[in-house]
């Protein structure tokens, strides 16, 4: 998802996709440990989306960009 897609939800819904994909995350890191993850780039993806949401968070704390309510 991008930046300015993200800016666009409120912020319970970035929670909510924050949530999500930290639970993918751990979802992913658990099959790569048990060698089912056939793409490994996923990891990284998801990673990344966790960082984008987490900023987004940031940036609204700090007043950077203010997310709808």
């Amino acid at each position: 998802m991008r930046p300015s897609d993200i800016r666009q939800l409120s912020r319970n819904e970035v929670e909510e996709h924050l949530r999500d994909k930290e639970e993918e995350l751990s979802n992913l890191r658990l099959q790569m440990v048990t060698r089912q993850l056939e793409n490994p780039l996923l990891i990284r993806f998801a990673r990344r989306d966790v960082a984008r949401f987490k900023t987004a968070l940031q940036e609204h704390d700090l007043g950077v960009h203010t997310l709808p309510e």
